[in-house]
Formats: structure tokens, C-alpha cells, sequence
């Protein structure tokens, strides 16, 4: 606080210069690092003002997470000044502001969250006639994590005065930024003393400082202190004196320079306690010394008895221990340990320890003291002059140290209470538990019990003893829920905030259960508060409205989307989608576009004609579509989404309600069709080989319009009134071939002409009699409509029929009927032959043909050339045309197939080379007999059940290999059995000869 108020004094001094005349307002230069946990404080000050001597100050902060949203922490004017976020640490102090002087104050953060992190306004309110300078001015907090460590193991060390000792401290920090380290040894006289003598210390500086007492000692190098290694600190004391009695600790601390070059001291640590006992020279000293002095029921009592004397080692000495003049247990010089009766129980099941530590040093530990543990305690030392006399030469006693143990009691008290009692889906939850009177650390939990539905309470948080925060498995999500907290706000002062409301369920009963523990003990309360939250979604509906339904092409409409709910629409976040269903005959519901809460708006990429043409505006809750421009791709049916999100969290994630209104149905009308075909019927008469056109002839239409034509073949009876489309030509004039028509052949006999602006022709080349039946066309009208072409109508014309001039002559091809079998697999041929005789000079073409759903459908063609066409890709595979003679047109279908079954037969014509030499003609042409070819399913054999069979093929494959391989195994079975039998023939016959000799012997 006093350098704080020393940097702000020195602030004043280097402003002189500025002129009274301009306000201006200047605030701690940052950034500013501070460690997490931290009491912090930054200044502000304004200077040429006018008006009262006193100024107001009002503090905010810029998240980091929201940049542009200013939130306000406290005001030293208006105590309604602080966001809900900040309320609670402001009224307990954990916030406040102090004055330094009229013009002049600090902000005090007393211990340091990381989500106090942000940019930090100074904001003073106009206090003169006119605004003239600045009136608020900013600087950065940078949060970082306290990263300091200083270690020392608690230890009891025991010296000879002039002995040396020597203490070993670690330190350690892994902060980011550039900083420095303090090091300093301190001493307590007494456990209980508060002030500490200072030993000797390193600063930031890398100076060693000795304290007052130790100046001396550290000039002619008695006192050291140095650095071993990264980490290790180490104080060396030559000499030891009674007056460095007591316990030592180390003290470490980090500093930061600030961009004003001022360093700061942004973390402090201190290690455990080193109890040093100093004795005396004289002849038989006795001491007592306990590591405390003052304990809680469950503590641990340490009692040391260290004896003075000259050349100690080489005498021998009895050791009594005694509480309240009564003995408690003895060490005889042998370092035998004897307890008395009523403390030997407790030393066997381990709560009470005594050894000898060295012939000065005796060690009494009592584990878990209790009241009857209370008392004054001594060491009465006598010695002897050898270790069995029973006389004693000298005996001394300590004095007494009196050691108080107090009885654990709770005295906790609990208050449980919430800031939001009633709340909207969305809104943040602040719960309070205020726990009084707690002595001991204490943990922390919060379940939550949700309305109507009984049943387990929810875990929600849990604070351990040593600051550990668990979530529980529901509010783990913090995408969800926020990043739900539970901070000590101060001493005793627990809250829970629950940024992020989901639904209903979030109400009910919260309890609070704090329990207190101590040594091994625990005491629990709880207690609980009620919250409501109501659903966003209550009374939300939508009401979509069009003033026309039915506009003209090029004119404009316009869409209402009225939203409604039972609370106020206007003080939550809210967005709207528009939906878009086109007029067609399979569609879907496309987003044509969203805006969001904060006015943002997101085009949807199925629709992207909408987004330049389309007007938004809002106001208040009834949200408006403007389209311009009316076009057949904008008929369909329109609907609006609005979207009600929760006001905390404007995130990721779902909205907290949704509604979406009626369907409006908006037609457009497009400009009337002129079109008419002529639909006069014709009849052409050509001869075979020759080229022939059908005309197709457009009587009006729209001067602009642009004509896709599709012509059409309706075969002679007796096939079915099915009409084939030959080709068609879009209004772009790319063709596109039916079925029957898209062979390379048929490509290149029927062409689509436009020989006038009014008149198309078909023109077939080379015709054929397969060529004969109806033609006629289907003229469809375009026109090109701001956005794309437009089908305006269609109409077809009338039929015009080809008939093939007939040679005089017919071919004799045989005309018998004929019904022939195949198995599948099998290869069967299907005759076409020519009884008549072949002429010199002529050519011969033939088609077979398979009827198919009333149609024949070509299956191979044999030009006059000599080459061979399959329509049907997949079957050139299969068939062959072999002509073992040339009157012989048989057709030889290999693999037969299921699907081959049908009515098949030949058509052949006969052409001949006219006159000049360039155009053939056609003699003659005939058709043969049907054949009617039938599919028999393939003969199943043994091999073939077999393979079929899996199980039973591989039983028949691993049989054999059974059989063989039990066969070698009783072989061998056989061979060891025979040789086991011939070895144990030979042994006998062997001991028949042994003992033979031994008759013989003894004869």
C-alpha cells in the first residue's frame, strides 16, 4: 500500500507541465503482469479540471473474450455502478477503491483471478462547463500463473556453541517473462513470535544484505550465503552463538519490471521451519525444546532433551522423561528404552516414540496428541560412571516447557442465499454459502435437486480443502453451461455462478454442503436455496403475412414476419431465419438467409439470386423481406424462424427457444406463350437408300424467343402407340439422341436442321424400311428472363408419315417358324438363310432384331460394306455373324443367359450400285420366320454339388490328409513299441549271462 501511494506520489511531481486549462486523465502505464492469487493495485489520476477538489472515478474492464463490451467494476459514486459479475467482490472488499487524494486513486484487487485479465478504463464524469480533454484513459492486466516455489524440509538441528550449521532452501519459478528473484533467511525467537529477525539477504539486485545482528559476523565472513547449482540456496553460519537460537526460514520473492521501470514484487513464498538448538560448555546442561508449543487435538508433539557437557561422547548418561513430575519413559546408558505401565499401549500400537538421537540428543514424539497430553513436561539427564551403576555421579533436570492442547470443536456456521432467485432460460445463476466460524480448512460441495423430478441430487461442483475445483459430469461442457465457477470470494464467502442457463430443469433446490476437518476429524453442514427458471420458449409464436399472393413478373412483394412471446421479446437476443420452398415438383425447404442477434447477416448458398435483390429490416419484433424484381425462381412458399437466444451467452451452440410461423405461398406470373405449330398432316413417299426431310413448322411465337425441338418416331402396327424419341435440340442446339437412336449409325442417318428462323427439318439419309411409320415434332418455347432462360409453353405438330417405295422384288429367305431350347452357358445360333441365289454385282444388309415390350429392338446390323454394328455394346461380346456362305445370315449367340429368352428374327436387303457408279439402290428386301428361343436352367452335376458345397468340398479335401497323417502316427507308435520290447530281451538275456558267471564263481 505505501509503495503504491509513493508511485503515485511521484507521478504528481513529473506533471507540471500540463496545462490546467485541458482535462486530462493518465492511468498506469501498462501491461502489467501479475501472478494469479495477488493483491493488486493500479492508480489514476486526473489533473486540469475544474470544479470541486474531490473527483469520481469509475473503474471497467475490456474482456479479452469481448473486446468492444465495456463491463463496470465499481464507481466511487454510484454503489449500483458494478455488473452483476463484480457486485459480490465489490460489497466484500475483494474490490474497492481507495483515495489517495482529491484527484488521485487506487484500485485495489485483493486477490487475483485469471478472469480478471483485460483492459482496464479509468473513467472520471465531466465535472466542468464544457468537455474540453480526455475523460477516461486504459492499460492492460496481464493475469499469469504464480510460479514461485521456495522449499526447506522442517527439520530439528541440534549444535555445540561455535559449531557451524548449514541450511539448503530451493527456489524455483518458470514464469514466461523476464524476472528476478529474492532470496532472504529470517529467525524466530519463539514458535509463537510474529516479528522475524532478518539473517542475511540476496535482493533482486544480486546484493547480499545482512540483517542488523549479523552485519559483523557476515563482514568478517561468518555468515554466507550461496547459490549451489540453478536452484539451491544455502546459508553457512561459522560459530554458532545461544543468540542463534531459534527457527529459521527461508523467504523467496519474484520481481517484475513495470514499463515505467519501477520493479514489483508479484509473488512471495516461505518455507517450512528449521528449529535450531544451540549448548552451552558447562559441565552437565539439560534443555528442553518442543517443535510447538501450542497443538489441537490429532497433532504431533515433538519434545528434544539435549544435554551440555564436555567430551559427551565418551560418558554415559540417563535419560528420564516426565509430564507433570510424573515419568513417562527412560533411556539407561545403553539406550535401552523402558516405558512406564499406562504409556506402554500407546507406544505399542505407535502413538508414542522415544529413542535416542546421539549421546546429547534424546527425542520424545507423541503422534496425535489428546488432552490427557496437556501438561508441563522435563528431562531429567544423570550420569553415570559406568553404564551398569546404579549411582548417579551428577544429575540435572531441564526446566519445564508447558505444552497446551486444545480441544477441537466446530463452531461452524452456514448461510445459504442467491442473488437470482427468479431468473429467464439463459440467465446466469449467482448462489451464495457463507460459512462462519470454520477453524480448520474447509471443502466445499454444491448439488442441485431439479423440480418435478425426484431422485438423486446432481453434483455440480466441488471445492477441496487445498483449492482444487471438480465439476461435476453435467457441467463439465463449458459450451453448454459456460465456464461455471465456484470462487472463494473471501474468507469465508463461497460462490457458485452458473453462467449459462439451459432449460427449466436448472431450477429448483441448490445445497450447499461445507465440511470443516481437522487432524482426522470432520464436521459437516448443509444448507439450501431455491431458484426459478422460467423458459424462454413460453408464448413464442410467429406470424408470417404478404400483402399479394399473386404477383407479375419483374413486380415486387414483400414478407412480415411478426414475433410474439409472454415476456419481453425486445431484452433478449433474437434472430431470424427466412425459409424457401421453390414451386417444384421435388424441392426442399432451403435457408435463404439468417440474421443473427447482433445483426450479422449469413446468406444461404442454395438461393444466392435472393441476396441481390432482397431487402431486410427490422423493427422492434416484426422483422420485414423486401424482394424487387419478381422472377418464376422466386415462386414457392416463404416461411421465418425466429430464434430467442439466452442472454449470458450469445454462443455457440442452440438457440434457447425456436418457433417457426405459417407458410405463405407467393406465384409469380410469367409471360403468355405465342406459340403455335402447324399440325397439317403430310405423308412422304422414299424410295429405300434414298434421303428424305420431315419439316416441322413454327406459325408464331414471341420475337425473342428461342425454339428446343424434339422429334419423334411412332412405329407401324402391330407395335404399341409408344412414341421414340429420335433426337433433340435445346434452345442451345445441343443434341441429345433417344435410346433407340444413340448408335454411331443412327447418329449419323437422322439429323436435326433449323432451316429457317420458322422451319426445322429431320433429315434421314440412306432410308431404310425400318425407317417407315409417323413422324412428328414437339416444339418447346424459351425466353430469357432477367435470371435465366424460361419455359413459356410447348405444342407439337402434326404426323407425317414415311412409306418405303417397295422394290419390285423379294428376296426368298426361309419364313418357317422356328422354337429352339438352350441350357445357360451353352452357345446356340439362330438361322437367317437366303434361298435364292446370290446375284454378281450386288450387295447384301441385314438387321436381327429381338421384340422387347412390343418393340423391335436391333441387335446387330451387317452393312452393305461389310461391317458390323452392335447397338447394344454389351452383347458384341456374344454375337457373331459368320456367314459360312454368303447366302447364310445365321446369327450364333454364345453364353446363353437367362435374359437371352425372346422372339428373334433377320431382316435382309439386297443393293446395287446404279449406273453412275455413286448411289446404291435397293432391289429387294425380306424378313425371315420367328424364333422363338427358350432358356433351360444349367444341368446341376456331382462336381458341381460339390463345389457348390463348401463344408463338403473341404471335407472330401481334408480326409485324405486325416487318414495319412493317423497311418504315420501309428507307425511310429509301432516302431517305439517294437524297439522298447527288442531292448528289454537283450537286458535279460544279459543278466542270465551275469548270473550264469556267478554260479560258475562260486562253484
Amino acid at each position: 500500500m505505501g509503495l503504491a501511494r509513493y508511485l503515485v506520489g511521484a507521478f504528481l511531481l513529473l506533471l507540471p507541465g500540463l496545462s490546467t486549462a485541458q482535462r486530462v486523465v493518465t492511468v498506469q502505464k501498462g501491461p502489467l503482469y501479475r501472478t494469479e492469487g495477488s493483491h493488486v493495485t493500479l492508480w489514476c489520476k486526473v489533473s486540469g479540471y475544474k470544479g470541486p477538489a474531490v473527483q469520481n472515478f469509475q473503474w471497467s474492464i475490456y474482456l479479452p473474450s469481448a473486446p468492444e463490451r465495456e463491463v463496470q467494476i465499481v464507481s466511487t459514486v454510484d454503489p449500483s455502478f458494478p455488473y452483476a459479475i463484480y457486485t459480490q467482490r465489490v460489497r466484500s472488499r475483494g474490490i474497492y477503491v481507495e483515495r489517495v487524494q482529491g484527484d488521485a486513486v487506487l484500485l485495489h484487487i485483493t486477490e487475483l483471478q485469471d478472469r480478471d485479465a483485460g483492459e482496464y478504463e479509468c473513467h472520471t464524469p465531466n465535472t466542468d462547463e464544457r468537455y474540453f480533454g480526455s475523460y477516461s484513459a486504459k492499460t492492460n492486466l496481464v493475469v499469469i500463473a504464480d510460479t514461485l516455489s521456495a522449499s526447506m524440509a522442517p527439520q530439528l538441528l541440534t549444535r555445540a556453541e561455535g559449531e557451524a550449521v548449514e541450511l539448503a532452501c530451493e527456489v524455483s519459478k518458470s514464469t514466461a517473462q523476464h524476472t528476478h528473484l529474492s532470496v532472504g533467511w529470517y529467525r524466530l525467537q519463539e514458535a509463537g513470535e510474529s516479528h522475524a529477525e532478518e539473517v542475511l539477504t540476496l535482493s533482486k539486485d544480486f546484493v547480499l544484505r545482512p540483517g542488523p545482528s549479523y552485519a559483523q559476523r557476515f563482514l568478517v565472513g561468518d555468515v554466507r550465503l550461496n547459490k549451489v547449482g540453478n536452484t539451491t540456496y544455502k546459508l553457512s553460519i561459522e560459530g554458532v552463538k545461544p543468540s542463534d537460537q531459534g527457527q529459521l526460514y527461508c523467504e523467496a520473492a519474484e520481481w517484475i519490471e513495470d514499463p515505467d521501470e519501477t520493479w514489483k514484487d508479484i509473488s512471495h513464498k516461505q518455507t517450512g521451519r528449521t528449529s535450531l538448538v544451540v549448548m552451552n560448555q558447562g559441565n552437565l546442561s539439560v534443555d528442553i525444546a518442543a517443535t510447538e508449543r501450542s497443538l489441537s487435538e490429532g497433532d504431533t508433539l515433538q519434545l528434544n532433551c539435549v544435554l551440555g557437557a564436555q567430551k559427551s561422547s565418551s560418558r554415559h548418561f540417563q535419560v528420564l522423561w516426565l509430564l507433570n513430575g510424573m515419568e513417562v519413559a527412560k533411556v539407561d546408558p545403553h539406550g535401552v528404552l523402558i516405558w512406564e505401565d499406562e504409556y506402554e499401549e500407546r507406544a505399542k500400537l505407535g502413538q508414542l516414540q522415544a529413542f535416542k538421537h546421539s549421546n546429547a540428543v534424546y527425542v520424545l514424539t507423541i503422534y496425535e496428541v489428546g488432552l490427557k497430553d496437556n501438561g508441563t513436561y522435563h528431562c531429567s539427564a544423570s550420569e553415570m560412571k559406568t553404564p551398569g551403576d546404579f549411582h548417579s555421579i551428577q544429575t540435572n533436570m531441564s526446566s519445564g516447557i508447558q505444552v497446551h492442547v486444545m480441544p477441537i470443536e466446530s463452531r461452524m456456521r452456514l448461510s445459504v442465499s442467491t442473488s437470482t432467485p427468479q431468473v429467464v432460460v439463459g440467465d446466469a445463476l449467482i448462489l451464495l454459502c457463507k460459512v462462519q466460524g470454520a477453524t480448520s480448512p474447509v471443502s466445499v460441495q454444491w448439488w442441485h435437486l431439479p423440480p418435478q423430478h425426484p431422485g438423486p441430487r446432481v453434483p455440480v461442483a466441488t471445492m477441496e480443502r487445498d483449492g482444487t475445483l471438480r465439476l461435476g459430469s453435467t457441467y463439465q461442457d463449458s459450451r453448454t453451461q459456460g465456464s461455471l465457477r465456484l470462487e472463494k470470494a473471501s474468507s469465508g464467502t463461497f460462490t457458485l455462478v452458473i453462467p449459462n442457463t439451459l432449460d427449466e430443469d436448472d431450477g429448483g433446490r441448490y445445497v450447499c454442503q461445507v465440511t470443516e476437518w481437522s487432524r482426522g476429524q470432520r464436521w459437516t453442514k448443509a444448507g439450501e436455496t431455491a431458484v426459478t427458471v422460467s423458459s424462454m420458449g413460453l408464448g413464442l409464436h410467429a406470424t408470417l403475412r404478404s400483402r399479394i399472393a399473386t404477383v407479375r413478373y419483374g413486380q415486387s412483394f414483400e414478407l412480415i414476419c411478426q414475433a410474439n412471446a409472454s415476456y419481453t421479446l425486445g431484452e433478449v437476443p433474437v434472430s431470424v431465419r427466412w425459409l424457401f420452398q421453390p414451386s417444384l415438383p421435388i424441392s426442399h425447404v432451403h435457408e435463404l438467409v439468417r440474421v443473427s442477434p447482433s445483426g450479422a447477416v449469413a446468406w444461404g448458398s442454395a438461393q444466392p439470386h435472393f441476396q441481390r435483390k432482397a431487402q431486410l429490416t427490422k423493427a422492434a419484433t416484426s422483422f420485414r423481406l423486401h424482394i424487387h424484381n419478381a422472377v418464376a425462381a422466386d415462386m414457392g412458399t416463404y416461411q421465418c424462424e425466429v430464434e430467442v437466444w439466452r442472454r449470458n451467452t450469445l454462443s455457440l451452440g442452440q438457440p434457447a427457444a425456436t418457433t417457426r410461423s405459417n407458410a405463405v405461398g407467393i406465384k409469380v406470373l410469367l409471360p403468355e406463350s405465342k406459340l403455335r405449330v402447324a399440325t397439317t398432316e403430310h405423308s412422304v413417299e422414299a424410295a429405300g437408300g434414298a434421303d428424305t426431310a420431315i419439316e416441322c413448322r413454327i406459325v408464331s411465337a414471341h420475337d425473342s424467343s428461342q425454339f428446343a425441338v424434339t422429334w419423334y418416331l411412332l412405329p407401324p402396327p402391330p407395335a404399341d402407340e409408344t412414341p421414340l424419341q429420335i433426337v433433340r435440340a435445346n434452345y442451345s442446339s445441343i443434341l441429345e439422341y433417344g435410346t433407340e437412336f444413340s448408335s454411331p449409325a443412327q447418329k449419323s442417318r437422322f439429323l436435326s436442321q433449323r432451316v429457317s428462323s420458322d422451319v426445322f427439318w429431320l433429315r434421314i439419309l440412306s432410308v431404310n424400311p425400318s425407317d417407315q411409320g409417323r413422324y412428328y415434332c414437339v416444339v418447346e418455347e424459351w425466353l430469357w428472363l432477367v435470371d435465366g432462360w424460361y419455359k413459356l409453353g410447348e405444342g407439337a405438330s402434326g404426323r407425317t408419315t414415311l412409306e418405303l417405295k417397295l422394290p419390285e422384288h423379294e428376296l426368298q429367305l426361309e419364313k418357317t417358324n422356328h422354337s429352339i431350347s438352350a441350357r445357360k452357358g451353352e452357345e446356340v445360333t439362330l438361322h437367317c438363310l437366303l434361298q435364292s441365289a446370290h446375284l454378281p454385282a450386288t450387295h447384301l444388309s441385314a438387321t436381327w432384331y429381338r421384340e422387347e415390350s412390343g418393340h423391335n429392338r436391333s441387335l446387330l446390323s451387317l452393312h452393305r460394306d461389310g461391317a458390323i454394328e452392335y447397338p447394344r455394346e454389351s452383347l458384341a461380346g456374344r454375337l457373331q455373324l459368320r456367314r459360312p456362305t454368303a447366302g447364310d445370315l445365321s446369327l450364333t449367340l454364345s453364353s446363353v443367359e437367362e435374359g437371352d429368352a425372346g422372339l428373334y428374327h433377320c431382316q435382309v436387303q439386297r443393293w446395287k450400285l446404279q449406273s453412275e457408279g455413286k448411289d446404291w439402290a435397293l432391289q429387294a428386301l425380306a424378313c425371315s420366320g420367328y424364333t422363338q428361343l427358350t432358356t433351360i436352367p444349367a444341368e446341376s452335376t456331382v462336381l458341381s454339388r460339390i463345389c457348390s458345397s463348401p463344408p463338403l468340398l473341404n471335407f472330401i479335401l481334408y480326409l485324405p490328409l486325416l487318414l495319412i497323417l493317423l497311418l504315420v502316427l501309428a507307425v511310429f507308435c509301432w516302431y517305439f513299441k517294437f524297439r522298447r520290447s527288442k531292448k528289454g530281451n537283450i537286458t535279460g538275456d544279459q543278466l542270465m549271462e551275469l548270473q550264469g558267471a556267478e554260479g560258475v564263481e562260486k562253484t
